[in-house]
C-alpha cells in the first residue's frame, strides 16, 4: 500500500450526494394537503395514511417477474394504506393521483447542490469516479435523470439491475472492473453504514467515508 495513490472514488447516490429523505418529507406533505382537500380528513388520519405508505416503503420487495410495474407497486401502497384508514371512501384514483403527486415532487426537489458539483468536478480532474446506488432500476434511473448527475462520472451502476447489491462483492467486483482499477485504489463513499460502508470493508477498498445523515 505504500505509495499507492486513490485511483478512483464510488460514491452512494441517497442521503449521499442528494437529500432524498428531506425530498420525501416534503413530498409527503404535499400528499397530505391533497388528502385533507379531497376527502376532508383530520390532520390524525392523514398522518395515518402517510405513516402506514412510509411502512409499505421502507418493507417493499419489489419483484420485477411478477408482471407489476414499480408505479403499479406503489400505487398500490398508497390504496391499501387508504384502505386500512377510510376504507369505502377511497377509491383507486385518489391513491393513484397521492403516489404521483409524491413521486412527482420528490423528484422536483432532488437535485446536486452545487458545492457538490464542484466537488465532483474538481475530484474527476485526478480521479475516476463512479456512482454505485442500491434501488429499484427504473426508480433509481429516474433520480439520476432528474438530478443530472450522470455527467459527473464515468460510470454509474444501479443495483437493481444486477443480481446483487451492495453491500455484495459481486457488485463492487463490477465497478473494478469497469473502472479497470484495484479494490486497493479505490475509496467508497455512502451514507450507509450496512451496505456502502461495510460493504466496501469487505470489497477491500483502501478507505471508507461515512456521511452521516441525521437530520437530513
Amino acid at each position: 500500500m505504500e505509495g499507492q495513490t486513490v485511483k478512483a472514488i464510488l460514491f452512494d447516490l441517497d442521503n449521499t450526494l442528494i437529500e432524498t429523505s428531506r425530498a420525501g418529507a416534503v413530498a409527503i406533505q404535499k400528499t397530505s394537503e391533497l388528502l385533507k382537500s379531497s376527502l376532508g380528513l383530520d390532520d390524525d388520519t392523514v398522518s395515518s395514511i402517510c405513516d402506514k405508505f412510509k411502512l409499505k416503503l421502507s418493507q417493499e420487495s419489489f419483484d420485477p417477474s411478477a408482471g407489476r410495474s414499480i408505479d403499479e407497486v406503489r400505487t398500490g401502497h398508497w390504496e391499501e394504506s387508504l384502505q386500512e384508514a377510510v376504507g369505502s371512501r377511497s377509491t383507486p384514483s385518489l391513491a393513484a393521483q397521492c403516489y404521483f403527486l409524491w413521486k412527482s415532487s420528490r423528484l422536483e426537489l432532488l437535485n446536486l447542490s452545487p458545492e457538490i458539483c464542484s466537488l465532483l468536478k474538481e475530484l474527476r480532474r485526478t480521479h475516476k469516479l463512479l456512482l454505485l446506488t442500491n434501488g429499484e432500476a427504473q426508480t433509481q434511473r429516474e433520480k439520476v435523470e432528474a438530478t443530472g448527475c450522470e455527467e459527473f462520472f464515468d460510470a454509474v451502476v444501479v443495483g437493481g439491475e444486477h443480481a446483487e447489491q451492495k453491500p455484495f462483492l459481486s457488485i463492487f467486483t463490477l465497478c473494478f472492473r469497469m473502472l479497470q482499477v484495484e479494490a486497493q485504489d479505490c475509496v467508497m463513499v455512502g451514507d450507509s453504514l450496512d451496505t456502502d460502508i461495510e460493504g466496501g470493508v469487505f470489497a477491500g477498498v483502501r478507505a471508507t467515508v461515512w456521511i452521516s445523515s441525521e437530520g437530513g
